[in-house]
């Protein structure tokens, strides 16, 4: 069976945006996907694939999660496939042998504009690194993401489309309950 990977942007941080992971499963049933599981209270949803193009199944749960919650839950969405693709194009292979150190930021669609990662000059910023591949920026962070100038330059790059991040550790156990 093949299945799609949900990953919520913003929700249950600080106390604020409350989505209890009961009622991401609830509300994934009551919208008809099957098969779901969710990892963390982040926001991460492994769910059978219902057939549909990943964007197409973006919207509609964002349009749920929304009539549901009262305020909007921005979505990006990943086959098992593209999930797994985008482990493989990891351009900092050597950093999964330290998860903490390795961040993925998916976003939505190919960003509209890349002139804010344009000017970021990568030597200002080491030992931390980024790259942007497809539909996704691996940053690394040697020295721990919490005070990295790079990555909150790089997660708060506006870069016309929604954008959400996770840790090494999480994308590939994302990967691993959908293989499961």
């Amino acid at each position: 069976m093949a299945f799609q990977i949900a990953l919520l942007r913003g929700i249950n941080v600080g106390g604020n945006r409350k989505f209890p992971m009961a009622r991401q499963r609830e509300l994934m049933a009551e919208l008809g996907f099957k098969d779901v599981t969710v990892h963390l209270q982040t926001g991460n949803i492994v769910f059978a694939d219902p057939g549909t193009p990943p964007e197409r199944t973006a919207r509609t749960l964002e349009d749920g999660f929304a009539a549901d919650l009262g305020f909007p839950v921005p979505v990006m969405v990943r086959t098992r496939d593209e999930l797994a693709a985008a482990i493989e194009a990891n351009p900092y292979p050597e950093a999964a042998a330290e998860p903490k150190t390795l961040h993925v930021v998916f976003l939505a669609d190919m960003p509209t504009d890349t002139a804010a990662l344009d000017t970021v000059d990568p030597a200002a910023y080491a030992p931390d690194e980024f790259r942007l591949i497809g539909r996704e920026i691996f940053l690394r962070c040697p020295d721990g993401i919490g005070r990295s100038k790079l990555a909150a330059k790089v997660t708060n790059a506006r870069l016309g489309v929604p954008t959400t991040a996770r840790n090494w550790n999480t994308v590939t156990k994302l990967l691993a309950l959908a293989d499961a």
